[in-house]
């Protein structure tokens, strides 16, 4: 993919299916006390933030609350999921809306747009890290992918989707909403999944409950049955982040990275942030400069850190081959 940048988002280029913004907390809040939609300041929501179908009885749009949210996530790995974070009082957001229920509608079942009210659903905001709105996040298997924020003309929404499709159907998502005719896609229904392997299973159920060292633990005892399980060194490398991530403050980390460029711990903190915020190539240009300017133990930690991104992003990725070739002549 070589779409260009468009601003107030990743480049549809950037996408991929391990996103970094941790979504488990949102789904057990929800699945244990039935969600907590409600109001957090801010002007008048829009719309009734309610589950099932949006108004206009589309089958391919429904109005996301927290209550819903995991079915949703469920639902990701049959169909790409589009959940699209607006406000009432927000006319960028009702362009963007406009755009998307059109396109979900043209593609009859192949993605489900999900949407959610920011003020009135607070916790979805929050979960997807929303800094303005709109705020548009494909999820694919149970992970983000983050689109764009704010305005963007129909032709560069289209091509967002159109990228996000490609990237679900690299990844095994292509089924339809009209393979289960008759549902309602919020309802407690799920749709049939291969079972996972015992131990990823395991890993998987630790990160819906936040215990992230748990998952850890499951995905490398699966490494250590079976060492060439890709899955397996792809999710271990992810949870890891997420444990790095996890009380991390993005400011003060950016700060000492700036102050201090020959800091291993500090490129390394930076170098996370970067992933997790979608700016893959940087993380990889900061990890392979300081490789290529340092010695001893250091280089060989940023090298170590830089091929386990590298395994988050994943090893097709036009993008790792460049960085793989950017390493390779750092370091010789």
């Amino acid at each position: 993919m070589s779409i260009p940048n468009i601003p107030g988002g990743p480049a549809p280029s950037s996408m991929n299916l391990r996103g970094a913004v941790d979504l488990s907390a949102l789904k057990a809040r929800a699945q244990s006390a039935g969600g907590a939609a409600g109001s957090q300041g801010g002007p008048a929501a829009e719309g009734p933030g309610s589950a099932g179908p949006a108004a206009g009885g589309s089958p391919y749009i429904v109005d996301v609350t927290e209550q819903v949210f995991p079915q949703l996530v469920q639902l990701s790995a049959q169909v790409p999921v589009i959940v699209a974070i607006s406000a009432s009082w927000s006319e960028h957001s009702a362009q963007v809306l406009d755009a998307l229920e059109a396109i979900a509608v043209e593609q009859a079942g192949r993605i489900l747009l999900a949407r959610a009210d920011f003020d009135s659903q607070p916790g979805i905001a929050q979960a997807f890290q929303v800094q303005g709105v709109p705020t548009v996040v494909g999820v694919l298997k149970g992970q983000p992918v983050p689109l764009f924020e704010g305005p963007l003309a129909e032709p560069q929404i289209r091509t967002y989707v159109d990228e996000l499709l490609k990237v679900a159907q690299a990844n095994g998502v292509s089924g339809s909403l009209n393979d289960s005719p008759g549902e309602d896609p919020t309802s407690s229904g799920e749709p049939a999944e291969e079972p996972l392997p015992p131990l990823h299973q395991e890993a998987f159920d630790a990160i819906e409950a936040g215990d992230y060292a748990t998952a850890a633990a499951a995905y490398r005892k699966a490494l250590a049955e079976q060492p060439a399980d890709t899955d397996a060194k792809s999710g271990l490398a992810q949870v890891q982040l997420m444990q790095r991530l996890q009380d991390a403050d993005a400011t003060a980390v950016r700060a000492s990275a700036a102050e201090a460029p020959d800091s291993l711990e500090a490129q390394l903190a930076v170098a996370d942030l970067d992933l997790s915020g979608g700016h893959v190539e940087d993380a990889f240009a900061r990890l392979t400069t300081f490789i290529a300017r340092s010695a001893g133990e250091d280089r060989e930690s940023a090298r170590v850190r830089l091929l386990e991104l590298f395994d988050i992003v994943g090893p097709t990725d036009p993008r790792v081959n460049k960085a793989r070739s950017a390493l390779a002549r750092a370091l010789f």
